[in-house]
């Protein structure tokens, strides 16, 4: 796969297909095969006539992996990916992000407004304002020796998931005490372009799709049955909906 540096942090990125672009963010410690490539998510796009483009964020997949926590605040992993679009020489993108690549998402949007032309929140609600915790569990878990002695239910899930994708659980570690940033609602009210919220109904952790779609100005929201966090990622109310709402917007 091709590589950028990004201040000083290699990044990793797919780019296929050809028409108008749409970035992709991954969520947390996923990467862009587990979290795009395998769910049909690159094909189904491309089909459409899109140029899609994925990245590595920085801590996960063949990208830098930090070990300062200061080094995945939600608004520098914004900047890599509008640094990927500056080193594509592309000026604006449709961008889709699921949960921790939703709230990068916006922070990319409220800081670079002109560089996208609309977003997809996926696996993040309301969370994106009141938070999605409380994620010490978390932390613990990905520092534990290991999976057996883990007791908290979401610590054990995120930790099996690391495991599964292959994380560097240091920089996992690292990465989740640092990018949960949260917006207010008013900065949420200044994300002024056309808006998606697709959140699973058995989701508990990403928060209402209807209650943050009534804070975005032009936000819409799907919700996607009978699916949890993990699930909806790769489900298939979620790609129509997603493909009839670029083909309605402006």
């Amino acid at each position: 796969m091709p590589q950028f540096d990004s201040a000083g942090v290699p990044i990793a990125f797919l780019d296929e297909g050809e028409g108008e672009p749409i970035l992709l963010i991954h969520g947390f410690a996923s990467n862009r095969e587990v979290n795009w490539v395998g769910p049909g998510w690159v094909e189904a796009l491309t089909r459409a006539g899109r140029r899609v483009i994925a990245l590595d964020n920085r801590g996960h997949g063949e990208s830098g992996k930090p070990r300062d926590p200061a080094a995945y605040f939600a608004p520098v992993m914004a900047e890599d990916a509008r640094r990927l679009l500056d080193h594509l020489g592309l000026e604006r993108a449709d961008v889709m992000g699921y949960s921790m690549g939703a709230r990068i998402t916006a922070f990319l949007t409220l800081a670079h407004p002109a560089s996208v032309r609309s977003v997809i929140f996926g696996g993040l609600g309301l969370g994106l304002v009141d938070g999605t915790g409380p994620w010490e569990p978390i932390v613990a878990a990905l520092e534990a020796p290991s999976l057996d002695v883990i007791q908290h239910q979401t610590g054990r899930m995120f930790r099996r998931f690391a495991e599964q994708t292959g994380g560097d659980l240091t920089a996992l570690a690292a990465c989740m005490r640092s990018s949960r940033q949260t917006l207010s609602p008013q900065e949420v009210g200044r994300i002024d372009v056309p808006a998606l919220v697709a959140v699973g109904s058995r989701d508990a952790i990403a928060g209402s799709a209807e209650e943050l779609a009534a804070l975005l100005p032009q936000g819409r929201a799907l919700v996607i049955p009978n699916r949890d966090h993990m699930l909806a990622v790769g489900d298939n109310v979620y790609k129509a909906g997603v493909l009839e709402f670029l083909r309605e917007r402006p």
